[in-house]
């Protein structure tokens, strides 16, 4: 079901239980022991709430008597709340070139800079090219030197690895 942009799981309640035979919780919590679909509904009924069944792969099938518009409504209101406590994460990334020269890895290096003081990742790549991939040393080398510029306010988040052409390291802002 959907409830404005929240998807609760649709619990089977009342008359869609169809067991013979259910183990029954109160309001309270308090098991009652096992009763028939029927009975369990009428008791449901005395008190004013619904049956709805929590567990239906156990043995016997799990029932509760509650209150299921208002255990709706608090199920909504907790994935709002964990989706506002949520924080995302992005991740940027920079390119390099394992023959890149001094003045322009410092200048990658300060954007990288700005990337991380705004509590983002930096994903630093290199791509090989030709005859660039007899020489991944050359390009562990860059990403050494690249990450001492930015050691002050960096850590290294997962190390440098070569995926296919090119090798990556990402780095993120140093935790307290």
């Amino acid at each position: 079901m959907y409830f404005r942009r929240y998807v609760i799981k649709e619990l089977q309640i009342n008359n869609q239980i169809r067991f013979p035979k259910v183990r029954l919780i109160d309001v309270d919590g308090e098991q009652l022991g096992m009763f028939t679909s029927a009975d369990a509904q009428k008791r449901a009924d005395e008190q004013g709430l619904d049956l709805v069944l929590l567990s239906p792969n156990a043995n016997p099938p799990v029932c509760r008597i509650m209150d299921y518009s208002k255990f709706k409504y608090e199920q909504i209101k907790k994935q709002k709340e964990a989706k506002k406590n949520a924080k995302t994460v992005n991740v940027q990334e920079i390119r390099l070139s394992p023959t890149i020269q001094q003045h322009d890895l410092e200048i990658k290096a300060k954007n990288a800079s700005k990337i991380i003081k705004k509590e983002d990742k930096v994903k630093v790549s290199i791509r090989f090219r030709g005859r660039e991939m007899a020489h991944k040393d050359l390009g562990k080398e860059v990403l050494d030197k690249f990450f001492e510029l930015v050691s002050d306010i960096a850590q290294i988040s997962s190390k440098p690895k070569m995926e296919g052409r090119s090798m990556q390291m990402i780095i993120e802002p140093k935790s307290e």
